[in-house]
C-alpha cells in the first residue's frame, strides 16, 4: 500500500517544510544573454526560465504595423526537456494560450506609443519546469524589457496562490499544483498598485479570493525587489542605477 500525500502536515507546514504564506527561493538576474537588446534569467524553486527581447524592430510584414504604437509579439515556449516526461519540441496549444495571457500583461504596462510601427520580441523560454512557469515567465519577460531600455510604466512580477487541503498556500510547487483545489495565477505592476494577470483554475469563495490577492501581493512585493536589485546590479557597473 502506498501512503497517501500529505500535502499540508499537522504543524501547519507544507510538504517542503514551507510556511503557507512563504515563497520558494528566487534568483533573478539580468543581462545574462550577449545577442539579445535586452534579457533575464528567473528561478523560483526549480523552475528556471530565460527571457530574451529583439526590437522594437520595423513590422513585417508592413500589414501588421500600427501606425501610432508598436505590437508585442511574444512565444512563451517549454523545451523538450523541462519537464519529466519529454514533450514534443513544437508549440502547443497551451503555450500559445499563455503567449497571448504574457503578451496582453506586458501590453498594460510598456509606452507603444514610444515606437510606432514597430514590432517588440518577446521570447521566454521554460528549460527546467516545476510549476508558476507562466508568472515566472512574465516576470523574466518583464526585467529583459527593463534590460533592453524598452519605456514601463512599471515592472511586472507574477506568483501562484493556490488552494491546498483547503489551505491558501503561496507560491505553488509542482506536487501542490498537481493536488491543488485551486490555482489563482496573480501577476501585478506593483508601483501602480495594478493588477496585470489574473486567472483562476478551480473554485474559490468570495473571501478566499480576498485573502488570496493579499497573499500574492505578499509574493509581488518580495519579487518586485528582486527584480529592481537585478538591474541595480547589471547597470552598476555603467555608472548609472535606476529607481
Amino acid at each position: 500500500m502506498t501512503s497517501e500525500l500529505v500535502l499540508i502536515k499537522e504543524d501547519g507546514t507544507r510538504i517542503d517544510g514551507r510556511r503557507p504564506d512563504e515563497m520558494r527561493p528566487a534568483h533573478m538576474e539580468a543581462g545574462v544573454l550577449e545577442n539579445a537588446e535586452g534579457s533575464a534569467f528567473v528561478q523560483m524553486g526549480k523552475t528556471k526560465i530565460y527571457a530574451a527581447i529583439f526590437g522594437p524592430r520595423e513590422a513585417h510584414p508592413r500589414h501588421l504595423a500600427q501606425p501610432h504604437r508598436a505590437i508585442i509579439q511574444c512565444r512563451y515556449h517549454m523545451a523538450s526537456f523541462s519537464v519529466t516526461e519529454r514533450k514534443s519540441p513544437g508549440m502547443t496549444r497551451r503555450e500559445h494560450e499563455l503567449s497571448k495571457v504574457i503578451k496582453e500583461a506586458l501590453e498594460s504596462v510598456v509606452f507603444l506609443e514610444e515606437y510606432p510601427r514597430s514590432v517588440i520580441d518577446v521570447f521566454v523560454e521554460v528549460i527546467q519546469a516545476d510549476a508558476g512557469t507562466r508568472t515566472a515567465g512574465l516576470t523574466a519577460a518583464s526585467l529583459a524589457l527593463a534590460d533592453a531600455g524598452i519605456p514601463m510604466a512599471d515592472l511586472c512580477a507574477g506568483v501562484a496562490v493556490g488552494k491546498v487541503a483547503g489551505t491558501l498556500v503561496l507560491d505553488l510547487s509542482e506536487d501542490e499544483d498537481k493536488h491543488c483545489e485551486a490555482d489563482l495565477p496573480v501577476a501585478m505592476a506593483p508601483s501602480l498598485n495594478s493588477i496585470v494577470l489574473l486567472q483562476l483554475n478551480g473554485r474559490l469563495t468570495k473571501d478566499e479570493l480576498k485573502a488570496g490577492l493579499q497573499l500574492a501581493k505578499k509574493g509581488t512585493d518580495l519579487l518586485y525587489d528582486l527584480q529592481k536589485k537585478a538591474l541595480q546590479k547589471r547597470f552598476a557597473s555603467y555608472g548609472e542605477v535606476p529607481e
